[in-house]
């Protein structure tokens, strides 16, 4: 069912139980650690956004930030367990229909920050890779959009944290908060402002990858080596298709 400004009435009540159960669960199952809590702004308008390498990162967001939050995400998410697919349906995120330009979801979430709200965006687009990719413009435009400012996340050990559960072991996970940063804007044409966007979104994975570990921060890490490796890894594995229509068209490259 298409989602719209008389459907998305998310559950407040039901948000703040899911946020406590998140923080009890990796607390539970995992050595959990975040760093940087002070670095929290005490309201909104903010973005937060961070490195997007497994299906747990959303309910790390939710479990670090000290109110419930709104999401942008993709609206088909392949990488997911079947299992866990009816989550964030019941948190109520802004579906984003890759390749379609998603304009609900990016107004939606624009009325949020107007209002002083607080979204969670995931720049690379997907979790289709392990290391650090360039940011789909998305983050960048709502950021410029609304003046709000950013605050880099970075999460690491998320993806392993079943696998090495599944081995009798307790994983270790981390979350790291950097410093806000921002506001931006763009102006000049059309070509201009896309260029600048551009610019605000390699600035975004930057302080992400600064919170990450070096091996894992691909084109934007610290380690020139890892950056050399990295090239020819920018690439969009769902560039030209339209997800809403184009399902059975997705390939993902490792």
């Amino acid at each position: 069912m298409a989602v719209n400004e008389n459907t998305y009435k998310p559950n407040r009540t039901l948000r703040k139980v899911m946020q406590v159960m998140a923080r009890g669960l990796f607390h539970l199952l995992a050595n959990f650690k975040v760093e940087g809590e002070e670095n929290f702004p005490k309201s909104g308008p903010l973005i937060m956004v961070g490195n997007h390498f497994g299906f747990l990162d959303p309910p790390a967001f939710i479990s670090i930030a000290p109110w419930p939050m709104d999401f942008i995400g993709g609206a088909v998410t392949p990488h997911a367990p079947k299992l866990v697919q009816f989550i964030p349906r019941l948190w109520g995120y802004l579906p984003v229909y890759r390749g379609t330009g998603s304009t609900f979801a990016l107004k939606q979430a624009q009325r949020i920050l107007s209002n002083g709200g607080v979204v969670g965006v995931f720049p690379e687009g997907g979790s289709w890779s392990q290391i650090l990719r360039p940011a789909r413009p998305g983050a960048a435009l709502l950021a410029a959009n609304t003046g709000a400012t950013i605050l880099p996340i970075g999460l690491d050990g998320f993806p392993e944290m079943f696998p090495t559960i599944r081995k009798f072991k307790r994983p270790s996970v981390k979350v790291r908060i950097g410093k806000p940063f921002g506001p931006f804007s763009t102006s000049g044409s059309r070509f201009e402002q896309r260029k600048q966007l551009d610019e605000i979104g390699h600035k975004i994975m930057s302080h992400i990858a600064a919170l990450i570990p070096p091996e894992k921060g691909g084109l934007y890490s610290s380690d020139p080596k890892v950056r050399a490796a990295s090239k020819g890894t920018e690439y969009y594995p769902w560039e030209g298709l339209r997800e809403d229509r184009d399902k059975d068209k997705y390939q993902v490259k490792e």
